[in-house]
């Protein structure tokens, strides 16, 4: 596993964009992406769609899977209690 970021490039709403990440972050997306059966370009223009301007597409992608998870985390939680 590297833990330098990869480029890559989606399409969101027509325009092509590049996006830098680490593997472990676009694997995470492309695990969210297969379980909502949506492409990753799909997803990530939800998540552009969503964002505010003071944050870069890269550090909302970031934030969106730290709260999928976490979301999952506290599910999780409630169903042992």
């Amino acid at each position: 596993m590297s833990d330098r970021p990869v480029k890559r490039s989606l399409t969101l709403h027509g325009h092509r964009t590049s996006v830098s990440l680490e593997t472990p972050f676009w694997e995470a997306l492309q695990e969210i992406a297969a379980e909502r059966k949506i492409s990753l370009a799909k997803l990530a223009a939800e998540i552009d769609d969503t964002r505010g301007t003071g944050a870069g597409l890269a550090t909302a992608l970031r934030i969106f899977i730290l709260e999928h998870y976490r979301t999952l985390a506290a599910q999780a939680v409630e169903k042992a209690e």
